[in-house]
């Protein structure tokens, strides 16, 4: 970017600094610990009348005094009341679940201790519970109106990206895509930035502020609140001597690593003099884990075709009365290790032919296949069991036969993955597990014709970073997306 279009740029943004500032997300983290005592001083009135209630001794008035703070001191200690990008609900659970068992029983052994009643265990654990629901509802709230905040534009901080490259340009692309993770791109710093339409052109169309040595200019003139370092041409040095200034301003500063797609959460940090040493604990697709998640999955989609199998009869009469037979569309896909197996799911669309037959698809490299493929021949079944995802339950039985898992990255055909693994970075890699009924990527917006390049980066993040309690939290999400989908489609 030349100095004319720099200045034109810099001149267009100045003149935007006269807008009414954004409140800062660090506002609404300042409130949780306030809406928590709140909530937690409630469960114990609650508690206390309830034991009058059912003729139980209520609970002492040190309870008003130690739960509440106790549970918040808790909670602080887990950084529970740090600002922070992404904030989920199902994140928090445990850590508040944990929290709140940890203070009342903190709180009955300081009573007893201290001489008073021993008979607390059952209040005490009425309390846990009641503390339990509370805190989650009000931290639900807190949360809600934050990414509501956020999403509307009333909240969220001026960032700045240092590096122009790939990497910085994919991240203002995602910032604008999540506008609920609170970082609003007002530009770049770069010496040499590399032009949009080479790297991504998707990515917002900011402009180039300025080099390093323009840090303090830049931070001053555009009010920004947070900066994010991502890769640049600027030495070492310098990109300290850049952090200390933002440190020095009280601006926000995230790092993105080196070697980030191999950065699982699950990592330890050590010290060896001033050196930090980042070691890796990444999930195993070969471990005994895997191998008990697959069982689990198995026994669970055993239980569940029992369950549905109402469901699944009505429907399959359905299809056969509306389309005839068969009533299942039989379709090669890849699934683990690159093995192919026949992905089930009920039939939607009408076909000139007694075999079902799909569409032909173009195979592009940045666009994942799916979705309705050439005409749309679905039929008024076949349009809400499509949009109430009922046309996958048959996959069910994929994962009993052991070919799926419940969840897991999406299997795609064997013609498109013999073109996507030359042309799409770590596509191979999804390959590692068995495919799922659903997956990260799809709870995140990745389904049907969407980036395939960022869904192959969530597919391959799960698999590096899986639990038993993400396979939850995606099961909940799912059930949860396809309930608001149903009627807005």
């Amino acid at each position: 970017m030349s100095s004319l279009e720099r200045t034109t740029f810099s001149a267009r943004y100045a003149r935007g600094a006269t807008e009414t500032p954004t409140r800062s997300a660090i506002n609404w983290w300042v409130f949780a610990p306030v809406a928590d005592a709140l909530v937690l001083t409630l469960a114990v009135f609650v508690e206390r009348l309830g034991g009058r209630a059912v003729g139980a001794s209520p609970l002492p008035l040190t309870w008003f005094t130690l739960f509440p703070p106790i549970t918040i001191a808790i909670l602080a200690a887990a950084r529970m009341y740090r600002p922070r990008l992404r904030i989920q609900l199902l994140d928090d659970l445990g850590t508040i679940a944990g929290a709140t068992a940890i203070a009342a029983m903190t709180t009955i052994s300081a009573s007893v201790l201290l001489g008073g009643r021993t008979d607390l265990a059952v209040q005490g654990v009425r309390l846990w519970l009641f503390s339990t629901v509370y805190l989650t509802a009000s931290r639900g709230g807190v949360i809600a109106s934050l990414v509501a905040a956020r999403r509307s534009g009333e909240a969220g901080a001026r960032t700045l990206i240092v590096g122009a490259g790939t990497v910085g340009r994919l991240l203002a692309r995602r910032f604008a895509e999540h506008p609920e993770v609170g970082l609003r791109p007002v530009g770049f710093l770069d010496k040499e930035p590399l032009e949009r339409d080479a790297v991504d052109s998707d990515s917002p169309n900011l402009p180039v502020l300025g080099a390093s040595w323009d840090l303090a200019e830049v931070l001053e003139r555009e009010r920004v609140e947070h900066v994010v370092f991502t890769f640049s041409t600027a030495p070492h040095h310098v990109l300290l001597r850049m952090i200390d200034e933002c440190t020095r301003r009280e601006v926000r500063v995230t790092l993105v690593p080196r070697l980030f797609e191999k950065l699982p959460r699950d990592l330890t940090v050590d010290y060896l003099g001033g050196i930090p040493l980042l070691s890796i604990n990444p999930s195993i697709p070969s471990s005994l884990r895997f191998r008990v998640k697959y069982l689990l999955d198995r026994g669970i989609a055993a239980l569940a075709l029992a369950v549905l199998s109402p469901l699944l009869l009505v429907v399959a009469l359905a299809v056969r009365l509306s389309l005839g037979e068969p009533v299942l569309f039989r379709q090669v896909r890849v699934g683990r290790d690159g093995r192919t197996f026949e992905m089930l799911k009920f039939r939607s669309m009408r076909s000139e032919r007694c075999i079902p037959v799909e569409g032909d698809a173009e195979i592009r490299t940045d666009i994942a296949p799916g979705g309705v493929e050439g005409d749309d021949r679905r039929t008024r079944l076949g349009a809400l069991v499509r949009r109430t995802s009922i046309d996958e339950l048959p996959q069910l039985l994929n994962v009993v036969r052991g070919e799926m898992s419940l969840v897991g990255p999406r299997p795609e055909r064997p013609e498109f993955v013999d073109v996507f693994v030359d042309h799409v970075y770590r596509y191979d890699e999804r390959h590692r597990v068995k495919s799922g009924i659903t997956g990260w990527a799809q709870i995140n917006g990745f389904r049907g014709k969407t980036s395939l390049a960022d869904r192959v980066e969530w597919d391959n993040w799960y698999i590096e970073n899986w639990s038993p309690w993400l396979d939850v939290k995606i099961l909940l999400a799912t059930v949860n997306a396809v309930v608001r989908r149903a009627p807005a489609e």
